[in-house]
């Protein structure tokens, strides 16, 4: 049993480590919004008959 339990604490400390890791990420990354334009050719918009 303490086999289970080793390897339980090791997943937690690995799900603390990604969860810490997306923390980080939010806290320090600041995204610069900018906008995207992209063409879309007509025929892209016509619908297909099945």
């Amino acid at each position: 049993m303490p086999t289970l339990f080793r390897l339980l604490f090791v997943i937690a400390v690995i799900a603390g480590l990604v969860y810490g890791a997306m923390i980080a990420l939010v806290t320090y990354v600041h995204v610069q919004p900018r906008e995207i334009i992209q063409t879309v050719p007509p025929s892209k918009l016509e619908k297909k008959e099945q």
